[in-house]
């Protein structure tokens, strides 16, 4: 069972387990252990061995005892092993050992919580059936929760949905639930039936705001950059702090300027330059952000970026978030005057400022 939200990952599981469990008594059938994380196992949350067993063998001798186990009043035993990753190699050879001597009557899940697994049980676990974590994009996830309600949505009310909550979608099964009671299955939502349901905006990657400055949309740039200030969700429990927001900036317009060349003229040769390694269309989308700053745009780019540093550092009493806007707003500035295809207003949207 994989995937990086939480909310989905506990829904997918929560599917799977119907299906094991069917008309048995769950508080019979089910068994759930979860492993502690490895600072909590061993003392020492810097410790990296991954041979150090510490407080990890007492799980897994209840997980393999819970594995070797016939079913109790019911037809089935169903063991559930979170956040698995956390178990030191050490300690892992008697769970790679019933793996593969399991009961017929037991199913083992193993439920990803994050991490790096360790070899030895990630190679056990290679035959298994995985579920989850193939679609946690916001627009899938959206598709499959108005199919299982039985609705459907509007062009316009559907990009709406997926911009409002970013990479929070494990909102979405909470919000199709609530608009198949209020309208009924069957109904085609409107974007004035969704949007008095969304209420906060959801967290977003920060190559978002790197698409909106490059458009040289002021506007939505800055809404965007509030959000990754101010907004969490469960695949980021915490917001970005400024000079993260502004080492990202940075690293993207270093990663620009290797495009601002004589010789880097066609897609291809911005795609070699790139790296040469997948699809071209990272290297055009960057290729036409370095060709809309215009002529000698790269120098005052990373001059906007060195006050803005030199700023968050102490050298402005203007607030850390106010310092970030206007970076974002004189870059957005220059790919829409290098271009003249940027969109947008230049006003800075209402109640930004932080302190």
């Amino acid at each position: 069972m994989k995937g990086s939200d939480p909310v989905l990952r506990n829904r997918e599981l929560s599917t799977l387990l119907d299906g094991l469990v069917g008309t048995d008594d769950r508080s019979f059938c089910v068994e759930e252990h979860t492993v502690p994380g490895k600072a909590t196992a061993t003392g020492d949350e810097d410790d990296e061995s991954t041979d150090d067993t510490g407080g990890a063998d007492a799980i897994v001798t209840a997980i393999v005892n819970a594995a070797q186990s016939p079913p109790f009043m019911t037809a089935r035993r169903i063991v559930v092993v979170r956040d698995y990753e956390a178990l030191p190699a050490g300690a892992c050879a008697p769970i790679v050992d019933v793996i593969g001597d399991l009961l017929d009557t037991t199913d083992l899940v193993f439920v990803a919580g994050g991490g790096r697994v360790v070899k030895a049980l990630g190679d056990a676990l290679k035959g298994a059936n995985v579920r989850g974590g193939t679609a946690e994009k916001i627009n899938d996830v959206l598709q499959r929760e108005l199919d299982r309600a039985g609705l459907s949505m509007k062009a316009d009310a559907a990009r709406t949905v997926a911009e409002h909550l970013g990479d929070d979608a494990g909102r979405l099964g909470g919000l199709v639930d609530l608009w198949a009671s209020t309208y009924g299955g069957g109904h085609r939502l409107e974007l004035d039936e969704v949007t008095p349901y969304l209420n906060e905006s959801g967290a977003v990657r920060p190559y978002v705001l790197n698409n909106h400055i490059e458009a040289g949309d002021v506007a939505s740039a800055l809404e965007v950059l509030d959000r990754l200030l101010t907004v969490t969700s469960p695949t980021q429990p915490k917001p970005l702090h400024p000079l993260q927001v502004l080492g990202i900036l940075s690293g993207r317009y270093r990663k620009l300027a290797r495009l601002d060349s004589d010789t880097v003229v066609t897609v291809d040769d911005a795609h070699r330059v790139w790296g040469g390694k997948g699809s071209t269309f990272p290297a055009k989308k960057a290729l036409d952000a370095a060709r809309s700053l215009g002529p000698g745009g790269f120098a005052p780019a990373f001059d906007i970026l060195h006050r803005a540093d030199i700023q968050l550092k102490g050298a402005s009493g203007l607030p850390e978030g106010t310092v970030l806007e206007i970076a974002v707003a004189r870059l957005a500035n220059l790919h829409r005057g290098g271009s003249g295809r940027g969109a947008g207003s230049a006003r800075r949207p209402a109640g930004r400022s932080r302190s």
